[in-house]
């Protein structure tokens, strides 16, 4: 039984970015044929300067929407039950409280995303903790000519934006930024008016930032963060599991990975403490490598170093994309 919060499938707060990897993982579980902006580059930009080198392999932009209405489909279709409209509130070991009901399975798959349930939250980030905002801008033939083919990291003064073409064109704008830089800023809005004047290439894609466009928001992000340990019965998965920083586009790809060794593991008997512990052994290095990049990146001294050394060394790039993958 698949607990579903929402009554329609709605748009996550998401990079919307597959990688080649988390491709491969779907077509595994029998999901083709996604609509979405074909990315085979990517393009590093920093107040004053960009860089672009070749993915590994070609990957894919689109819509949590898309990707999340055909895995629940596909669930329903090998004989999930799916109850939409409930909300988990609370945890106590595998037992679930909702809004009227509550259910007591002997497994549990706690698959929230970055929003906590009380009783089985992750740890808050101290000092300067992390915000994630989306938006989307357009969609407009000549924003579509600037994105085109590329997944693109724009560096700013405590945070970084990823911009991706989705299926319909329009392009998806989802940035980590620190609290003491959204403060300063007044709110989301104006930071994504201020982050435009120091990174001239985003401030020309945001141009086509719509005056009614919603601005979503999540707080305290736990970037860098692994459960090492778990309740009894709890598979924990995607970043509820690990929370690798969103540069380096396998925030799906956790998700996907930990689904198929939760499954494998509860259909091998296999205790939900001996999945979590292998679960961290792999997510280590990918965490650990993006986590390094977010620390050099979101500082503005190191900014253009990151952006001249990718310009020197474009292999490098495929490098780190291939090192925070994280391998089935």
């Amino acid at each position: 039984m698949v607990l579903e919060r929402q009554r329609e499938t709605g748009d996550a707060l998401c990079g919307g970015f597959l990688s080649w990897h988390s491709l491969a993982l779907l077509e595994r579980l029998g999901i083709e044929k996604l609509r979405g902006a074909t990315v085979d580059h990517v393009r590093l930009f920093s107040p004053n300067g960009s860089a672009s080198a070749r993915l590994p392999r070609p990957a894919l932009g689109l819509s949590r929407r898309q990707l999340d209405s055909r895995l629940l489909a596909h669930a329903e279709a090998l004989g999930a039950r799916v109850e939409r409209e409930v909300t988990a509130r609370a945890l106590d070991g595998c037992t679930i409280r909702t809004d009227g009901e509550t259910f007591a399975p002997d497994r549990l798959l706690l698959a929230t995303g970055k929003h906590d349930v009380r009783g089985g939250g992750r740890p808050k980030p101290d000092g300067d903790p992390a915000l994630g905002l989306r938006v989307r801008l357009g969609p407009a033939p000549a924003l579509t000519r600037l994105v085109d083919g590329a997944i693109e990291l724009h560096l700013f003064d405590r945070g970084y934006a990823g911009l991706v073409l989705q299926e319909d064109g329009s392009a998806n704008l989802c940035l980590a930024v620190r609290k003491s830089r959204l403060n300063e800023a007044g709110g989301p809005r104006a930071l994504l008016h201020a982050i435009g004047r120091d990174v001239p290439a985003l401030g020309e894609r945001l141009a086509w930032l719509a005056d009614q466009a919603a601005i979503d928001a999540i707080a305290s992000v736990p970037y860098g963060w692994r459960a090492t340990g778990t309740t009894p019965g709890v598979y924990r998965l995607g970043d509820q599991a690990g929370v690798m920083p969103s540069l380096a586009g396998e925030g799906m790809g956790i998700a996907l990975t930990s689904g198929l060794l939760a499954g494998e593991a509860v259909l091998a008997g296999r205790p939900a403490e001996a999945f979590q512990r292998d679960l961290a052994r792999r997510t280590g290095r990918p965490i650990a490598v993006a986590r390094a990049i977010l620390a050099f990146a979101e500082r503005p001294p190191r900014a253009p170093l990151l952006v001249r050394t990718m310009r020197l060394a474009p292999g490098l790039a495929t490098l780190l994309a291939r090192a925070t993958r994280v391998g089935h």
